[in-house]
């Protein structure tokens, strides 16, 4: 079994995207034997209303609710966050979000994502932050979305030890607080694959052995990616195969409780 924590739906403002449907995303999963995926929209990425974005995905996954599990996509900065919070979560069945801090023009100390993160937490919502949303590379020239700095995750990390955090698209863990064993953090976060090296640096060893593989989890970045790079990664990786299981399925099925036992 495998459950990546880490796929899209839905249009991005600045480039095309293949297999960006329900329907689309399914047939990558199938060919890539994935079971399951969470999925938030890529249109809310850059919509100044993101619950238009989540409302999108809840009618997309609707019939696949089996296969693919939707996170919202939420502005703490944006008038009228907790009625969307309640809604994707009371009405819509998500059971976490994404944040996207550098997207959306708010820092992850603000009041306001301090209140986010609180009243996700309390409804027992995971809160996913993607480093980036694409390759800096191929941006367009007219935005500047840096990377989120993981000093300020690791910041946030402290602040808030009772939340449940999954980092993904993100490299350069082990050269951070992040990925030390003694770094006095609480162990409330989990790290995804996908841009993570299983070879030369070996980034995804290094925090098997720093944070333990219960603390490593599956992530393609579909359809921004194919998926294949990330299971090339398993397969290469100098890991025990209770180590790899983990990391295939059940550290993120123990994370998403019901959602991802489905």
């Amino acid at each position: 079994m495998i459950i990546d924590v880490n796929a899209y739906l839905g249009h991005f403002a600045f480039r095309q995207l293949r297999h960006n449907t329900a329907s689309g995303l399914l047939k990558l999963m199938e060919r890539a034997e994935i079971d399951q995926a969470v999925v938030s929209s890529a249109g809310a990425i850059t919509y100044r209303n993101t619950q238009a974005g989540n409302e999108e995905v809840h009618a997309e996954v609707a019939p696949h609710r089996d296969r693919l599990i939707p996170f919202a996509v939420i502005n703490p900065s944006y008038a009228g966050w907790q009625d969307d919070l309640r809604i994707c979560h009371e009405d819509f069945g998500m059971s976490g979000l994404r944040l996207y801090p550098k997207w959306h023009n708010y820092a992850l100390s603000d009041r306001c994502c301090l209140d986010l993160v609180g009243a996700a937490t309390e409804r027992g919502m995971v809160l996913s932050i993607p480093i980036r949303a694409e390759d800096s590379r191929q941006r367009h020239w007219l935005v500047d979305a840096p990377d989120v700095p993981l000093d300020e995750i690791a910041t946030l990390m402290n602040a808030c030890p009772q939340a449940q955090f999954v980092l993904v698209n993100g490299i350069g863990f082990i050269r951070s607080l992040l990925g030390q064993e003694a770094s006095g953090l609480p162990p409330n976060y989990c790290i995804e694959i996908s841009r993570l090296s299983a070879v030369l640096a070996n980034e995804i060893g290094q925090l098997i052995t720093r944070l333990g593989a219960e603390r490593v989890v599956f992530g393609t970045g579909m359809p921004f990616k194919y998926p294949d790079p990330a299971l090339v990664k398993l397969e290469v990786l100098d890991a025990s195969e209770e180590e790899k299981e983990r990391i295939r399925w059940q550290n993120a099925a123990g994370l998403l409780g019901e959602a991802g036992r489905r």
